[in-house]
């Protein structure tokens, strides 16, 4: 007979369950509907960062050679001022992103044919500004069955936080 034992430590608090509880609860449902090759997908950065903690890592892996250099030391996290080029407003944006999108996400070989396909549309995205597309459009940038592209977008499990745009 197997003897289960199980530590005080491994009993979560009230506080900590509640805690668990909440942040389980406080997660957006988007849709119920199950997307089609016309859906429009997006990285949502918003609900990649409350899922994923180590979703900074991530992308400073992405950076090109350059920038991985540039800010080996320096902190990326903070947000900088960048001016729209068509409105010429100004607004505070997140600097790690910025850099991967307006630069290194434009460099040959950001994406190649041995790039995984989460991968690769993760990367198409960044290096259309984040700009939503469908199955069919990525399929086109990607040269992938679009089929394939929407069972791995519109299954259970949310890939780098590429998800359906809200309507």
């Amino acid at each position: 007979m197997l003897g289960i034992y199980i530590s005080v430590s491994m009993i979560p608090s009230a506080h900590e369950a509640m805690q668990r509880e909440v942040s389980v609860t406080e997660v957006k449902r988007y849709s119920l509907v199950k997307p089609t090759l016309q859906t429009k997908f997006h990285i949502d950065f918003d609900w990649w960062s409350q899922i994923d903690h180590d979703w900074r890592v991530y992308l400073q892996s992405l950076l090109c050679s350059e920038h991985q250099q540039a800010y080996a030391d320096a902190n990326i996290d903070e947000l900088i001022d960048w001016v729209d080029p068509e409105t010429a407003e100004i607004q505070n944006v997140d600097g790690l992103r910025h850099i991967l999108i307006t630069h290194c996400a434009r460099q040959t070989g950001f994406i190649t044919d041995h790039t995984t396909l989460v991968d690769a549309v993760f990367r198409v995205f960044l290096a259309n500004g984040n700009a939503p597309l469908s199955s069919t459009e990525l399929a086109e940038k990607l040269s992938r069955p679009p089929d394939t592209i929407i069972r791995t977008l519109a299954g259970i499990h949310v890939y780098r936080g590429i998800r359906p745009c809200q309507v």
